[in-house]
């Protein structure tokens, strides 16, 4: 389960964000300014921290720039309020990754989230196997009985957002935020028409799937 630290100095907001983050199946961590929330980040090493740019004290700019000087990697997404002057230079310079305008949506957030975790996966694991389907994330070629099969790009997200989910149940919902994104946000009938694709390119029954299986009235769940 990967760990989210939240580092908002606004209680509400953490509570919010938490239940998000927990219904979603994160891990979520919480500090409630910037110097606890710096601790916090380099003795967890949190798989994402989200920081409000605006705190008492220490605020996110300054977060991001000791996270960034103890040689951390994290992404990092910056809170901010209307109003804020956000220069996206500034963001990378300070070592932000992405930052997201308050007030924002759940799914807003969350598409935000998981489009950085998958960019910035370091997962040790660089080849993923199931039934005779071989993935190589590090060349994004796909081999079906060592044979390369071709996949477009929306094809091959969609899988590597499987393989990163193995037996968990993804609702149709969940899968469009993370693999198409909030702000290109298509029909849900988008999510089965590129499963029924995979099925046929990947699994040995496109008929009876193994592996790519319907969980009928929520999406899918995806089995090694």
């Amino acid at each position: 389960m990967k760990t989210v630290l939240v580092i908002d100095d606004d209680a509400t907001l953490r509570d919010t964000i938490g239940l998000m983050l927990e219904t979603e199946g994160f891990s979520p961590a919480f500090a409630e300014n910037g110097e606890i929330g710096l601790t916090q980040a380099l003795a967890l090493k949190p798989s994402l921290v989200l920081v409000d740019l605006r705190m008492p004290g220490l605020g996110g700019m300054e977060v991001c720039k000791g996270i960034r000087a103890a040689g951390m990697k994290t992404p990092l997404i910056v809170l901010s309020a209307i109003g804020d002057e956000m220069d996206k230079v500034l963001l990378l310079e300070m070592g932000a990754d992405d930052y997201v305008v308050k007030p924002f949506g759940s799914r807003e957030l969350l598409a935000r989230i998981r489009a950085l975790l998958r960019r910035s996966s370091t997962d040790d694991t660089k080849v993923i196997s199931f039934g005779d389907v071989e993935v190589d994330l590090s060349r994004r070629v796909v081999l079906k009985k060592n044979e390369e099969t071709k996949l477009t790009r929306a094809e091959y997200n969609l899988l590597t957002y499987f393989l990163h989910n193995p037996d968990r149940v993804l609702s149709r919902d969940m899968i469009l935020n993370s693999v198409w994104g909030y702000e290109s946000f298509p029909n849900t009938r988008t999510v089965d028409a590129h499963v029924v694709r995979l099925r046929q390119k990947l699994e040995a029954d496109s008929t009876m799937p193994r592996h790519f299986v319907t969980v009928h009235g929520v999406g899918y769940r995806f089995l090694l």
